[in-house]
């Protein structure tokens, strides 16, 4: 196994080609190789884990984490990191992935391909969310993770979801003063998925571990952020819980809605999504033959259901082979747990009134919520606005847009992640759309 960048170009063939080396990648690609087969994992971050693992070089990790860091550096994968995927070509008998690395084009063939391809943060606009000091709860954890400093500092929770009790822990044992921590979710939600996570006794003690780090703090239910205040950092912040409203002081404020899957690499490739997570059967392979999914891009269940379909994925790689029953068992006990959480979490009707006319929606291009309130999809907003047409490709503003106007997601076309135009016009770039998708696909996609 090798954990560097992939080099300066050249072309890498494999049986199954791992995209992701967050638990569910690890997982998947350790399994595949164990096997046997020839494995390529690509990641773009400069380490394996992921975000949940997120570590720098040298740094330690949990224990779970640190035992399939290793079973994956005894397998015999080769784990290319700092390599992002650009596009991917369908063939007669293998997929072919363009990947960039520092500029370097590679390009790596393979019969088999198993998307681990993780989750980002929903961000809901509310007036002052773009001022400096207010930032998503999945960025405050890797700032923390990557040594950043905020002892002192006045501190700020509010959004949705588990990911917000390690944040909360983890800002707590920094020396951060930690105010609050608003959750959006009504009081009766977060009781009736805390009371099922007995089926889960693991997730129970770990959420109860979080909690007892930050006992000190406040933890409101039913609470939201409305408004950032302040010049030029944040200074504080209006909240409500539908009944009344009021101003707390922060030099920090840490916002999310949950997760949103990553599935753009998926619909490039033409599999079937619902409800915004790949669609895949019990071996998890999406609806493409020999493409599989795993982990968040599945749905939102957090590591340990990840791991569970990485490895399920990594053992169903060219074989038909029964799967063990244990294995089976303990995903279907996770899965329902993310269905409860999914549920209880989900985002209120109310956070659709947050942004006003002159709020701020797509950052990269300083578009308003009012230059697009008229608009009647998010294709019609890219045009008359550019919102989404930014370096982030509207990753960051466009989830937040579907969730206000109820839009859907727009259609997905190469590159995947930003490239060098030298990357795009190499010997190795992909020239031809997916040989497997019908011609409605091929003009939605590659125009």
């Amino acid at each position: 196994m090798t954990a560097a960048n992939a080099g300066h170009g050249g072309v890498i063939a494999a049986d199954v080609v791992v995209i992701g080396a967050g638990p569910a990648g690890i997982a998947a690609a350790t399994a595949a190789a164990e096997r046997g087969l020839r494995v390529v994992v690509v990641d773009r971050c400069p380490e394996m884990g992921g975000q949940i693992w997120r570590h720098v070089r040298g740094a330690a990790v949990p224990q779970l984490a640190q035992r399939w860091i290793e079973r994956i550096g005894k397998s015999g994968a080769r784990v290319l990191t700092g390599t992002s995927v650009v596009d991917v070509g369908v063939g007669a008998e293998s997929f072919d992935i363009l990947t960039d690395s520092s500029g370097s084009a590679v390009r790596i063939c393979a019969a088999n391909l198993i998307l681990a391809t993780g989750a980002r943060e929903l961000f809901i606009p509310f007036e002052g969310w773009t001022l400096p000091g207010v930032m998503g709860i999945g960025g405050a954890q890797a700032l923390l993770k990557s040594g950043a400093s905020f002892s002192g500092k006045r501190v700020i929770i509010a959004g949705s979801g588990p990911l917000m009790l390690p944040v909360a822990a983890a800002f707590s044992g920094s020396g951060a003063r930690l105010v609050l921590v608003a959750e959006q979710a009504g009081f009766s939600s977060v009781a009736r998925f805390a009371a099922g996570l007995w089926k889960t006794p693991s997730m129970l003690a770990q959420a109860a571990r979080y909690r007892a780090r930050f006992m000190s703090s406040r933890y409101s239910t039913g609470t939201w952020v409305t408004a950032a205040r302040g010049s030029d950092h944040v200074e504080g912040v209006t909240i409500t819980n539908g009944r009344r409203t009021w101003d707390e002081a922060a030099d920090v404020v840490c916002t999310g809605y949950g997760l949103i899957p990553n599935v753009e690499l998926a619909q490039l490739l033409g599999c079937d999504t619902r409800d915004g997570a790949v669609v895949v059967d019990a071996r998890q392979q999406t609806t493409v033959a020999n493409v599989f999914a795993v982990g968040e891009a599945t749905g939102i269940g957090g590591a340990p259901l990840a791991l569970v379909e990485g490895e399920i994925a990594g053992l169903s790689v060219n074989s038909r082979q029964a799967l063990p029953s244990p294995l089976l068992q303990r995903r279907t006990a996770l899965e329902a747990a993310a269905l409860r959480m999914t549920d209880a979490f989900a985002p209120r009707a109310e956070l659709r009134a947050l942004p006003t006319a002159g709020t701020i929606v797509c950052r990269c291009e300083d578009v308003t919520y009012g230059a697009v309130q008229g608009a009647a999809c998010s294709r019609q907003a890219k045009l008359y606005t550019r919102a989404g047409m930014g370096p982030c490709q509207g990753r960051t503003c466009m989830p937040g847009l579907e969730f206000l106007f109820a839009w859907q997601p727009n259609t997905v076309r190469p590159p995947i992640e930003p490239a060098l135009v030298s990357t795009l016009s190499s010997e190795f770039a992909v020239t031809a759309p997916p040989a497997s998708l019908s011609p409605s696909h091929m003009g939605d996609t590659y125009q």
